[in-house]
Parts: C-alpha cells; structure tokens; sequence
C-alpha cells in the first residue's frame, strides 16, 4: 500500500560527532566541524544506508552535516543538494552554552522551553518556524523522487524533530514527544494510510519489515 506518498521513504540522518557534542555545548546554528570520531561514525552509516539503494541526498549547508552526507555521496555515487533550510535551530545567545549554563543564565526561558510553551531560545527561532523552513525542502525532494524511492536529508536533532513532527502530523507541543537522535543515527517515514508514519526512530541499523496487527 504506497499511501499518498507513492511508496516513497524519508530517511532522516543526523550528523556525526562533533566537539561540542562532547562537551555538551549547545550548537544551534553555529558551524562546528566533525571529529575523527564523527567521521568515521559517518563512514559507517554510509555503508548501512548505502544498502537502503538512495534515489537522492539532500543535505544541511553546515559542515558537519555536509560531511556526514559526503560520505554516503561516495559509497553511492550520488550527489549532494545543501540546503541551508536544513540547519539547527538558530538558539542566538544560547549557542556555545553548556546546559548548565543555560539554566543559570536563562532560567526562566530555559522552564518554560521544558515545559513545552513557544520560547525563542536565546532569541532565535521557534520550533514551528524550523519546521516552517526545513519541510518544504524535505517535501520538494520527496517530489523528485521516482515512486517507491529514497530520499536521505542528513539533517540536525533538533531539526529532524520538529520536522517528523510536522510531517506525521503531530501537535507542536507534542514534538518533544519525539526522542532525540544519538550522532549518526537515523529515523525513518514511510508511507501510511493517511499520509507519513514513522517505521523507524534513532536506529543504527537497518530497518526491517514490521509484522503486526496494524501493517
């Protein structure tokens, strides 16, 4: 059953390690390259999703995420569309801040952000508004697509969230619902009955057909 979707499927990857991962700094839309480590997360990746036979890749301008994409780019021979409606979330002064430091200097933002009200973090950009630039690039990919096709948007956590969110059709305020995505894993849509379900969340390997009532 292709749904309305043709058949087609979104797998959404994110980037691998970076430094501020590590030290657990809010990255937001600031440029952070990958480690050696990030890279050969992504190295890794490449090989697995290579697999899935990807009709297309479209990508984050950041290079974290360009890099990721570059990998699978040469394992499938494929190009790179760099998008820069793609990128994490723009969190202004709450980029480069530990955790800790967002709660000490913004403990009232950083609440009422946990409690799922509409904060522009930092004073950068609301959730919906990423969806608002990152969807429509997802959407015009999809369309691209041959039917039953691939498309891989190596993207951010952040963004990859509320994009899955938007597409599956959930509540804004349901998006934290979603978990995150550890570096270099990946999430799945797939075609439903009414328009994209989500078949796989934060995996690292591939996905397998689900045998149950509802398939």
């Amino acid at each position: 059953m292709s749904g309305r979707n043709g058949g087609r499927r979104v797998v959404f990857w994110r980037h691998g390690q970076t430094s501020w991962n590590l030290e657990g700094r809010f990255q937001g839309s600031t440029d952070i390259p990958l480690t050696e480590t990030g890279l050969s997360q992504a190295r890794r990746a490449a090989r697995l999703l290579a697999a899935l036979n990807p009709d297309a890749i479209v990508s984050s301008d950041l290079q974290r995420a360009a890099a990721t994409a570059q990998q699978l780019a040469e394992v499938t021979g494929l190009g790179v569309k760099h998008d820069p409606g793609l990128r994490e979330t723009y969190a202004g002064s709450w980029q480069g801040l530990t955790n800790e430091e967002i709660r000490a200097q913004y403990a009232e933002e950083y609440r009422l952000w946990k409690q799922g009200e509409p904060v522009r973090r930092g004073g950068g950009e609301l959730h919906t508004e990423v969806a608002d630039r990152a969807v429509p690039v997802v959407a015009d990919a999809v369309e691209r697509l041959p039917d039953n096709g691939t498309l891989v948007v190596v993207s951010h956590g952040g963004t990859i969230r509320m994009a899955i969110g938007r597409m599956i059709g959930l509540e804004p305020s349901s998006w934290e619902a979603l978990g995150g995505l550890s570096n270099c894993c990946w999430s799945v849509l797939g075609p439903g009955y009414r328009g994209w379900r989500l078949e796989e969340h934060n995996a690292g390997t591939l996905p397998e057909p689900v045998i149950g009532d509802d398939t």
